[in-house]
């Protein structure tokens, strides 16, 4: 698989308003983008660090993965993202090497992106997420 650099690190939190203070007042980082994905249940919020971002999730459901997961065990880190030059190719190479998908094919998330993911009890326990900005998947 061709990893390019990690994408972003994925973020659950009950409240991104909550949030904002201690990304950006504490350690001085810019939100720059906040959106909704409405197939997800889920608000994103933004940070650029360096060539890494920082996705705050903000569940907008009781439903949704990331309402349960922060019922389950709180908040925190959610999963990795890496960057990968087709996410549909990099699912179908995951998949041959023995590791169970979440998504079977690529699906549109938040800033555009073209996101898939593995099932974390095939990576370590990891939620890992397969990126990339590659038009007309």
């Amino acid at each position: 698989m061709e990893i390019s650099h990690i994408e972003h690190l994925g973020i659950a939190v009950k409240s991104i308003e909550s949030a904002l203070p201690y990304y950006e007042g504490v350690l001085g980082l810019k939100c720059y983008n906040i959106e909704t994905v409405a197939d997800q249940k889920v608000k994103t919020a933004f940070f650029q660090v360096g060539q890494t971002k920082i996705e705050l999730l903000e569940p907008t459901s009781d439903d949704s993965t990331v309402a349960k997961f922060i019922e389950k065990r709180g908040e925190g880190i959610h999963h990795i993202a890496f960057a990968v030059p087709n996410t549909s190719v990099a699912l179908t190479e995951a998949e041959s090497k023995g590791i169970q998908l979440i998504d079977k094919t690529a699906r549109p998330g938040a800033e555009g992106l073209n996101i898939g993911f593995l099932h974390p009890k095939f990576t370590g326990g990891v939620l890992t997420e397969l990126c990339d900005h590659t038009k007309n998947e």
